[in-house]
């Protein structure tokens, strides 16, 4: 165990040092040892007598001296990351399954590239790293190499493959920095590790007036581009090398794609495997999360009930997954869009949406949850703003169907159906199955005056949803501003889908 990264932390067990986004923490040598102990296996009770005898091998010491070790680490941690067990030692509560999970995919970002000789290129290229490390840090699905483990292979020319075995990294990203005059140009790219195929790259150009915004520019369009492709990266290893594989990683990566396939079967699919991955762990914060999203699309969509009370299920997996989401923040936004709009918790789900984004600005699933409840229970503008953000920095396949339809919707609340209508078209183009992709195009078409031309969408949306009426929309929907899904309601009728 070299390297371990759980929340915002990466322990480096071979130097000897903790960091936070980046930042180094003074901890003591002893400090660290416990810590190392604890993060052998995350989650996990590890007694007192093993954590003294990590910390001071072969030496007899008080018991109080573990104490004031863990007391250090809680003020360099926070008090929530060391657990009390009483009478029998500590754990590290991780929360996430980044460190309890040894299937979780991990990410080593290399030093970039200088090119053209330049010194200053040199400290420009660092420091883009650095900021790059500190923002992917903050994602949940996938851990990241210690920036002094990467350093390592800067200016050592070598092929991918043998850095990413080197690193015990699944993913590289790796970059280069160029300066022509007053202009910087920027290359980034996105590899798997294990077959050297390029899954990603861009380049961005900027000046060196202003090189600081030009820093965080980058930054923010690499930490959001990274995790969706990483998380589609990781859906098409699981079906291809462990289609069957019962292990909770694989299971929560199944039961995401089948959320993400948009259709009822899939939704009871995904049901299906995160109850199993809950049987074999209860706490697992991904899978609570996962079961909490699946059955809060289920009540949105209209679909069939799973059980007497999706509602109420879904809202206590909500709050349970919240509870040992310990700073992730797309768990956390999950949680918050299925506490207001599956248990219709408004204040609780729009408090934990913020914080959501507070916690992670640069993720894209938590900027798209976030502008759902602003176009629900908040601001029109911001949810439109967010959503614009997520897609002008490329959200990707994985999301680009919801972020057109959830700007067509905001666009059709302010009467600009013919944008509404591009955007939704889009959408539609992207995912077939989403039924809002197919309430926009719908309800815009309708409100243009082309009802004829909507009544197809409305069939396909009969097909795919037997039963679907104006009636049962409104019913999935959240209620703290009515008025918010009553013009797409009407523009629906207009088309022809039956009231009740």
């Amino acid at each position: 165990m070299e390297t371990v990264s759980f929340g915002p932390f990466v322990l480096d067990c071979a130097r000897g040092t903790l960091s936070r986004d980046g930042i180094p923490l003074p901890l003591g040598q002893k400090a660290l040892a416990v810590l190392a102990a604890l993060a052998a296996t995350p989650g996990r009770t590890v007694a007192k007598e093993d954590l003294l005898a990590s910390a001071w091998p072969g030496a007899i010491v008080e018991e109080g001296n573990l104490t004031v070790q863990v007391a250090g680490l809680r003020k360099a941690l926070g008090e929530d990351w060391i657990v009390t067990v009483p009478r029998v030692g500590y754990r590290l509560a991780t929360g996430g399954t980044a460190a309890r999970d040894p299937g979780i995919p991990r990410l080593a970002v290399l030093p970039f590239a200088a090119l053209g000789g330049d010194a200053g290129q040199g400290w420009f290229a660092d420091g883009v790293v650095a900021d790059i490390v500190a923002a992917l840090g903050r994602f949940h699905s996938f851990s990241v190499t210690a920036l002094s483990s990467s350093l390592a292979w800067k200016g050592r020319p070598a092929d991918v493959r043998e850095v990413a075995a080197g690193l015990g990294a699944r993913y590289l990203l790796e970059g280069t920095v160029r300066r022509a005059g007053d202009r910087l140009r920027i290359t980034a790219q996105l590899v798997d590790g294990e077959t050297g195929a390029q899954l990603w790259s861009e380049r961005l150009d900027g000046s060196l007036a202003e090189v600081f915004d030009f820093q965080d520019r980058i930054t923010e369009a690499v930490a959001l581009v990274a995790e969706p492709r990483i998380q589609a990266a990781e859906i098409a290893r699981s079906r291809r090398e462990r289609p069957g594989s019962v292990a909770t990683y694989d299971l929560a990566l199944r039961a995401l794609a089948a959320i993400l396939s948009e259709t009822e079967a899939g939704n009871v699919e995904a049901m299906a495997l995160a109850e199993e991955g809950l049987r074999r762990e209860p706490g697992n914060a991904q899978l609570l999360t996962f079961a909490a999203w699946a059955l809060e699309h289920r009540c949105a969509m209209g679909w069939p009930p799973l059980g007497p009370d999706d509602r109420r299920r879904c809202g206590d997996y909500a709050r349970a997954a919240l509870e040992r989401a310990a700073g992730d923040a797309t768990a956390i936004s999950r949680c918050g869009v299925s506490l207001m709009q599956g248990a219709r918790e408004y204040d609780w789900g729009m408090a934990a949406l913020a914080s959501a984004v507070e916690a992670n600005p640069n993720n894209v699933a938590v900027l798209l949850q976030a502008a759902v409840g602003h176009l629900h229970c908040g601001d029109l503008d911001h949810a439109l703003a967010l959503a614009q953000r997520a897609d002008r920095l490329r959200a990707g396949d994985l999301h680009a169907h919801f972020v057109h339809s959830l700007m067509a919707h905001v666009l059709i609340l302010r009467g600009r159906h013919a944008e509404a209508l591009d955007l939704a078209t889009r959408g539609f183009a992207r995912n077939p199955n989403y039924d809002p992709s197919l309430w926009m195009l719908s309800a815009a078409l309708a409100h243009l005056g082309r009802a004829a031309e909507a009544a197809p969408h409305v069939a396909r949306l009969r097909a795919l949803v037997p039963g679907i009426t104006v009636a049962r929309i409104r019913a999935g929907q959240p209620d703290r501003i009515p008025g918010r899904i009553e013009p797409i309601l009407a523009g629906l009728r207009l088309a022809g889908l039956p009231e009740a």
